[in-house]
Formats: C-alpha cells, sequence, structure tokens
C-alpha cells in the first residue's frame, strides 16, 4: 500500500481498520451503516455564530517522564464562514492545534466544541466519523492515490458514507467542474501538473460539503502563479459560504485570508485582521 493510500485512509476512517486491502475494502462493505449511527451537527445558520470554540486548550507529550507542553491554555473562536490564517515559527504548536482543529488529535486539556458537538474526549473511530463529515482537508502534498483517476480521487470520502457508485461520481464531477478540472476527471495523478494536482484534492475536500475547509501548507510544493491561482480557487469557496482555516507559514499566502492567528511558544500571540479582513462589514 502506498504511504498517500495509509494516511488517507487513517484521514477518513481512523484506527479501525484493517492493514491488507482486501480487508479494508471488506471493512468499508460492512460498516456502510456507521453513517446510520452519526448525525452530522452542521446546519445553516447565521453568519456569525461559532463553527470552532476552543476554551483553555493544552496538548502535552511525555519523553520518559519528562512532560513537553506545547499548547498552554489556548482559547479561539472561528466564526461560520470566516477566513483564517493559522501562523507560527517551528516550535510554536501551530501542527498540533492544526491535528486538535482537524479531529487528528485530541486535547490534553481543556474544551474544544466543533459545530455545537464537544470532541474533546472522544474515541478515535469516533473522531474519524466527525472528520469525514466535518472536515475536508487538503494536504501540501496533495496525497492523491496513484492507481485512481481524478474522478475516482474526489470520490474516496464518499466510499464511507455509503453513497452509491453512480451518485459518488456524479458528485466527484460536479466537484472536479466547480474547480475547473472537468474536462481531467479520468486523468491518473501522474498526468496532471502540481497545481491540477492540487485542485483534485481541493475537490476532494469539498464533495462531502464539510463544515470546514482545513487547508495545510496548500501551495507549499507549487510556483508562484500557480500559487496565486490555487488561493483564487479558495477566496471562491469562501465567498461560497464555507469556513476556511488555512495554516501556513508564508506572509502573501496568510493576506489572502481574512484574520491571521499567530501562535509562538504554545500561545496566541497575536489575533488579527489582515487588510482584507480590516474592509469586511463587521
Amino acid at each position: 500500500m502506498e504511504p498517500s493510500t495509509k494516511n488517507l485512509l487513517f484521514y477518513y476512517w481512523g484506527n479501525n481498520i484493517k492493514k491488507s486491502r482486501e480487508k479494508i475494502i471488506f471493512r468499508l462493505k460492512i460498516d456502510k451503516n456507521i453513517k446510520d449511527n452519526y448525525e452530522p451537527s452542521f446546519s445553516l445558520g447565521e453568519q456569525g455564530a461559532s463553527i470552532i470554540h476552543l476554551d483553555k486548550i493544552n496538548k502535552s507529550y511525555y519523553l520518559g517522564k519528562q512532560e513537553l507542553q506545547v499548547l498552554k491554555g489556548i482559547s479561539l473562536d472561528i466564526l461560520k464562514n470566516e477566513y483564517v490564517a493559522l501562523m507560527g515559527p517551528s516550535g510554536s504548536g501551530k501542527s498540533t492545534l492544526m491535528n486538535i482543529l482537524g479531529c487528528l488529535d485530541s486535547p490534553s486539556g481543556g474544551k474544544y466544541i466543533l459545530n455545537g458537538k464537544d470532541v474533546s474526549k472522544m474515541p478515535d473511530n469516533d473522531l474519524a466519523e466527525v472528520r469525514n463529515k466535518e472536515i475536508g482537508f487538503v494536504f501540501q502534498q496533495f496525497n492523491l492515490l496513484s492507481r485512481l483517476t481524478a474522478a475516482e480521487n474526489v470520490a474516496l470520502p464518499l466510499v464511507y458514507n455509503g453513497t452509491p457508485k453512480k451518485q459518488r461520481m456524479e458528485q466527484a464531477l460536479e466537484m472536479l467542474n466547480r474547480v475547473g478540472l472537468a474536462d481531467r476527471s479520468h486523468h491518473k495523478p501522474n498526468e496532471l501538473s502540481g497545481g491540477q494536482g492540487q485542485r483534485v484534492a481541493i475537490a476532494r475536500a469539498l464533495v462531502n460539503n464539510p463544515s470546514i475547509i482545513l487547508a495545510d501548507e496548500p501551495t507549499g510544493n507549487l510556483d508562484s502563479k500557480t500559487s496565486v491561482e490555487i488561493m483564487e480557487i479558495f477566496g471562491k469557496i469562501h465567498d461560497e459560504g464555507n469556513t476556511v482555516i488555512l495554516v501556513t507559514h508564508e506572509e502573501d499566502i496568510a493576506n489572502y485570508a481574512h484574520r491571521v492567528v499567530r501562535l509562538r511558544d504554545g500561545i496566541v500571540e497575536s489575533d488579527t485582521p489582515t487588510p482584507k479582513g480590516a474592509l469586511q462589514p463587521a
């Protein structure tokens, strides 16, 4: 199994997947009923309602008996339809905070309310269901599966939901059209440019109609011209009503957002509007 396959299966299905491809396929077939046991908290509400609420979030790791405190009492609110950039130097806790926001990890202390649901102490497999319903991920490395076409890559999150194949492909094609790649639907990743690959990854993030788009250094592997094109797509996604959280170390990329939260040494150092954000109505 290629590395990106393993990563994607973890993001969408958690730790309960089997090691072999055959067992994974079998599990997908028998676990379709899981969707009936999960009620997503997402509902259309007024702009300005909090979609993410962090209250005194702490995160520690242990090296033997030594505690390494990475996040130190972070409190933060992100509103529905906000466009927020997270920034910070190496060691600031930025990546750890991103993992908690994306339900890839749980805090050691404090409370995380995601769309009205307390996810602070959820078991890993419950978090996997939340991720698949609530959060669309865009990765720096794209994480496209090389054996699948663009459309099949986009449709991957819908497999776990038990969505019928015909409907999966219809939704995938709709998302590819949304990012301007309808004519590349049958191409495999090695037949796409870097910018096209990232567009496929964005379409995949959108296919479940998630509450939040969480993008981790989405332009890190792209040239300047392509980076601008990708950021314009994120702008359109935000304009259409999505909440977008962008993790970046590049100032020019952060300025596409409307608000920048800067971390240093595990705390929020500053939380300020960008020039674009300053022009937004209160």
